[in-house]
């Protein structure tokens, strides 16, 4: 009798153990996680942090230069820019979580059908896509909001609607890779029904990948959201949303930039935060990425 070795089954929880590790073990994703966990931190204890309400006028002298008192300095109407930065946090995590959802839920939702159907539905499906696919975000954004009427809500929903085709076709493309490995031949020659191999099967498997996506699209939603409050289109005076205060800022950049710095920076930092953490995740989760290490 030939002696045979017998390797353990790694426990789930040294497994993730050992994933976070590896994530911890990326500069660049500890430094997003940071920035993102600063975000939530600063978005959930607003009011403890901020030191005025982001509305209340003559909270300081207009165009007030930053100092101990008012550390990003008074926009026009004196209100204080720091408290109206930090509120500014709840609106943008409010961006990213309801645009990205509705984006995610949507491609994800024709991403499986057309990926899983074939045939005339995959064809007439993803052909659809294809045609919104041509127009830039940007233009169906425009157009969605025009129909909707300018407001931070309707915003949101532009934005989903504009970045729905680019998760549709890389749920598309992932279930197509799923459906050539032989855990999915296997299912079908079992006899598993339709909902059980999409829903057991399928879309365990590309859960990862969407969840990447969606994480690195946070940042393209909250651009995109502040470009249209930017333009006016988005958020509406007096809300504390960051693309607004730079918008507002504009015609007293030689008088008072910090108007536009701190929320400039702001948005910088956050979308930094999260394109850092995706890229982290996508290395945790991405088993050729492990691979090359």
């Amino acid at each position: 009798m030939s002696d045979q070795t017998v390797t353990a089954p790694v426990p789930a929880a040294s497994a993730a153990s050992a994933k976070f590790r590896q994530f911890l073990g990326n500069r660049g994703a500890t430094v997003g996680l940071v920035i993102v966990a600063v975000l939530v931190v600063t978005a959930a204890f607003a009011p403890w942090i901020a030191p005025y309400d982001p509305q209340m006028m003559g909270a300081g002298p207009r165009l007030t230069a930053p100092s101990f008192s008012h550390l990003f300095g008074t926009d026009e109407f004196g209100r204080d820019l720091f408290s109206r930065v930090v509120y500014g946090s709840r609106l943008t995590l409010m961006i990213a979580a309801i645009a990205v959802g509705i984006a995610l839920a949507v491609g994800l939702t024709i991403g499986l059908i057309g990926g899983y159907a074939g045939g005339w539905i995959e064809r007439i499906v993803m052909r659809l896509v294809d045609v919104v696919f041509s127009f830039t975000e940007t233009l169906i954004a425009l157009a969605a909001v025009a129909v909707l009427g300018p407001s931070l809500q309707n915003a949101m929903i532009a934005v989903g609607i504009a970045t729905m085709p680019f998760y549709a076709r890389i749920c598309y493309a992932t279930v197509l890779v799923e459906k050539n490995k032989p855990y999915f031949e296997a299912s079908v020659a079992a006899g598993a029904g339709h909902f059980r191999i999409v829903l057991l099967h399928i879309l365990p498997n590309i859960l990862p990948t969407m969840v990447v996506v969606a994480t690195l699209g946070v940042s393209t939603a909250i651009l995109a959201a502040a470009g249209l409050s930017f333009l006016g289109l988005g958020a509406q005076p007096p809300s504390p949303e960051w693309g607004w205060m730079l918008s507002a800022g504009r015609d007293y950049f030689s008088r008072a930039p910090w108007m536009m710095i701190a929320p400039g920076v702001a948005i910088a930092a956050t979308v930094l935060g999260f394109n850092l953490l995706g890229d982290g995740i996508r290395e945790v989760l991405d088993p050729r990425q492990t691979a090359r290490r």
